[in-house]
This record gives C-alpha cells, structure tokens and sequence, in this order.
C-alpha cells in the first residue's frame, strides 16, 4: 500500500485562529492537536478543528503545497477552507469514519 501524504488546516473556530501543517498519518495527528497533546501554536491558541484538508501521493509535493499554503493571505486561506467546507464544520469524524474517539494506527 502506498504511502499518503496530507497538508491540513487547523482552526479554531470559523475565522477563528488558523494553523496549516503536514503529515502522513491524518487522523492520528488532528486526534494529537485535538488531545493537545502537540505543544505550541495549536495548543496555545485551542485550535483543534479540522476544517481543511488535501491529500498527495509523494512528500515533495506535499511539502511544496504546505509551505505555498503558508505564504498566502489569511483571506486567501479563508476562501479555501469556505469553498469546501462553509460552516467550518469538524472534518475529524469524516476521516475517522464516525469513530472520532480513536487516533487511528
């Protein structure tokens, strides 16, 4: 099975704190901010919604994605996240599958 990468975007609340990172593990990294179990930013300002996020196949474009992603104006990021997801709603039980209590493998 091939490997998966995702840059994601955390928020706060909707327009609300906002904090883009990658990973290849999804589900365990949102539950590790949700669980505030990653200190720094995301602790500190209680951004623990998964409200965006995109999938790639191989790290470097993923890496390209992420660090294009932090350059853009907030505004810029704001119609991205609204663009898919209006309400802002938490994404975390989509990619759980409904068993949004488990930090997945």
């Amino acid at each position: 099975m091939e490997k998966k990468y995702f840059v994601y975007i955390m928020a706060s609340k909707k327009n609300g704190t906002i904090y883009i990172g990658i990973t290849s593990n999804l589900t365990k990294r949102v539950w590790q901010h949700k669980e505030k179990l990653v200190e720094g930013f995301t602790d500190k300002y209680n951004v623990d919604r998964l409200v965006y996020y995109e999938m790639f196949d191989d790290p470097e474009n993923a890496i390209k994605r992420e660090k294009r992603l932090k350059r853009y104006k907030r505004d810029w990021k704001i119609q991205l996240v609204e663009k898919g997801n209006p309400e802002w709603d938490d994404l975390y039980e989509e990619i759980t599958g409904g068993s949004a209590g488990q930090a997945g493998g």
